[in-house]
Order: structure tokens, then sequence, then C-alpha cells
């Protein structure tokens, strides 16, 4: 009779190998992960640096010193259905603001998005079928601004090395935009690396478990 000259510890033997369940806890954990370092370079490309210009805007104070309206019309596309897009015609409305903190003359625009849209306006409607709705608006500001708005100070936002010559009645983009451009990605990176570490560990502890086990009766 030959003596067995395995040790004890090469008689042990327990699975390595993952249940079904855990194999879908880690792939949806390595999932999670994957998508959120893939939204925050999106995010990033998309979102974050645009927000990052709007915020080095500097506050000013703004008065109205002329609104007019412009002969000239410029074109958008609207859409009407799936396959129904078209184009109208909408006035210019221009409304000039003396700068306090450069102390000059300024073009005052909604916003960021819509200075790059029309930098000739200060305002740009949604676009419409019909072109009476768009002239209504534009009248609608004339009025309010002419009237209402001539003469009265207002904060409104430039940027002096990008556009000294264009103020901003509001800005696009404000820090809200930047949290939720870095948390969404954080948490769903946070959470699948927490599945993966769980999962891997519990499985861990489960070798180690049986291996107890097995020298017990061994």
């Amino acid at each position: 009779m030959h003596a067995d000259s395995r040790s004890p510890m090469a008689k042990i033997r327990v699975s390595y190998e993952y249940s079904e369940a855990e194999d879908k806890s880690i792939r949806l954990g390595l999932f999670l992960i994957a998508c959120g370092i893939l939204s925050l370079f999106i995010l990033c490309f998309c979102w974050l640096s645009p927000t990052l210009q709007s915020m080095r805007s500097k506050p000013a104070n703004c008065t109205v010193i002329s609104v007019s309206c412009l002969e000239e019309r410029f074109e958008c596309v609207f859409t009407c259905g799936a396959d129904c897009r078209g184009t109208s015609l909408y006035p210019c409305l221009q409304i000039f603001v003396n700068n306090s903190e450069s102390n000059s003359v300024a073009l005052l625009h909604y916003d960021e998005q819509q200075l790059v849209l029309n930098p000739k306006c200060s305002y740009v409607p949604k676009c419409e079928r019909d072109n009476q709705k768009m002239q209504q608006d534009i009248q609608r500001l004339e009025h309010y601004w002419s009237k209402e708005g001539k003469n009265q100070s207002f904060t409104c936002f430039f940027n002096p090395q990008r556009r000294p010559d264009d103020v901003l009645w509001q800005r696009s983009h404000d820090t809200s935009v930047l949290l939720h451009c870095v948390l969404w990605p954080m948490v769903s990176l946070l959470v699948g690396t927490l599945i993966v570490v769980l999962t891997v560990c519990a499985r861990s502890l489960a070798v180690r478990a049986e291996a107890i086990q097995k020298r017990k009766f061994s």
C-alpha cells in the first residue's frame, strides 16, 4: 500500500468559478463603470466647456440706450412633423445698452446660445410657420424695452476678452449644470465599482468558508 505523498492542502479543492447570478452582477457593474466613464467624457465635452465659458462672464450694470427693429429679415428653420420642415423670416430686434463696467455701448443678447445663433440681433424667437407670430413676439419685446425697460438699470453679463461689444441678459448655464455634469457619471461609476467589489469579495469569502469547511472534514 503506497502512502499518499500529497499534502492536506492539495487535497482541498474549492471552486473559484462564479455562479450565473454573480457573473451577471459583475457584468452589470462593469457596464455601469463603462457608462459612467463614457457619459463623463460626453457631458464634459458637450456641457462642461460651455458652462465654464458662461461662468467666466462678469456681471455688470446695464442701462438701455436705444431699441430698434431693423428692416432686414433673418431666416430660420421650423419643423412641423417627422418629414416636414420649412423656413420662415423674423425681424431683427436690436437693444443697445450702456455697460457700466467698460463704460461703453454694447448690444444686448438674451443668452450665449442666441448670441452664437445670431450675433446681430438681441433676441431670436422660436421659429414658427406663421411669420406673424414671430413678428408679434418681437413687437412685445420692443414695446417692453422701449417703455418699461428703458433707462432702468439691470444686471447683465459680459466677457471682455471674447466679446467686449456684446452683453447677455442672462447666462445659459450655471453651477447646477456643472454639478450634474460631474455628479451623475460619478454616481454610475461608484455604483458599478461597488457592485463589482462586493461581488468579488462575497465570492472570495464563500471560497474561504468552503476551504475551511473541507479542512475540518479532511
